[in-house]
């Protein structure tokens, strides 16, 4: 059984952490915009681990697949045009489209 004073910490407690939620809310329109990225980079970097989480001595070492691969097929491009349609390929971007990085993986390039 709780004493008075730890109901009333409690609740004031709770009083806050509702209000809070409220608070946040209420003012997500002014806010979100700006925690957005920073969710997405953190997501990014939860799911998608880089190198800084190998085993000591392995950051710098390529995969053992792509060692000695001379028949490696070349990095996918993602090319956007001026329309904003946007275009996957291996070759180089045509005339007028922006190159972007691609995120993620890419498990099919077209022949």
């Amino acid at each position: 059984m709780l004493g008075r004073g730890e109901r009333i910490a409690w609740g004031a407690l709770a009083a806050l952490a509702v209000a809070g939620a409220a608070a946040a809310w209420w003012t997500a329109d002014q806010w979100l915009p700006h925690a957005g990225p920073w969710a997405q980079q953190a997501w990014r970097k939860i799911t998608r681990p880089g190198p800084e989480t190998l085993p000591p001595g392995q950051a710098g070492r390529p995969a053992p697949a792509a060692q000695g691969a001379a028949s490696a097929p070349p990095p996918p491009r993602k090319c956007v045009d001026a329309q904003g349609r946007t275009v996957y390929t291996d070759q180089p971007c045509p005339r007028g489209a922006r190159e972007h990085g691609v995120d993620g993986a890419v498990t099919v390039l077209p022949q």
